[in-house]
């Protein structure tokens, strides 16, 4: 929060592209910094971290009396909870098409049922019942994954990205109201 209310304080110009520019810059990667190991599950965490978006924004000109997913629509950004899913299919796509040397069977297995439904690269969700193990990268992002409509492209990590753009992710966003 402090970084980006020096942003405002300090900056001489109060052009919108620089200021978010400088929040982009300066901002957002100590935001999104680890977020697949390490991404909050209570909502009153997301909502916390989403709040430094959420008063820069806000102290943008012009923006300060439109609600905060109007001013991201504005602004051409995305929810930090959004980027953090999108973070998190992303590495899920590193691991499982071998961009990352992991053990992917340590991580997922894939579906062994054939479905009509979705794209070719279903997961299997493995039961568990550790509330730990839940919220574990692995575990939370089969659902997300498996729920992929099937435009999505498999073909290269740079057209899979760009398929990640087009689609809405904020129905698995925990608190989507905000």
């Amino acid at each position: 929060m402090t970084r980006a209310n020096l942003i405002h304080k300090c900056f001489l110009s109060k052009n919108r592209s620089s200021l978010l520019r400088a929040f982009k810059s300066f901002v957002r990667p100590v935001l999104e910094y680890n977020s697949p190991v390490w991404s909050p599950r209570l909502v009153k965490d997301i909502k916390r971290i989403e709040s430094v978006q959420r008063r820069f924004t806000k102290r943008i000109p012009g923006l300060e009396n439109i609600k905060y997913y109007e001013r991201l629509k504005v602004l051409d950004l995305e929810s930090l909870e959004s980027r953090r899913i999108k973070a998190d299919l992303i590495l899920t796509y590193k691991i499982l098409f071998g961009h990352i040397q992991l053990d992917v069977d340590r991580y997922f297995k894939f579906a062994t049922l054939s479905t009509t439904r979705g794209h070719n690269y279903k997961l299997f969700l493995n039961r568990c019942s550790n509330s730990v193990r839940k919220h574990f990268f692995s575990y939370r992002v089969v659902p997300i994954w498996n729920s992929l409509p099937t435009t999505v492209n498999f073909s290269s990590l740079q057209k899979f990205k760009k398929s990640l753009d087009s689609l809405d992710l904020v129905k698995h966003c925990a608190n989507s109201t905000m």
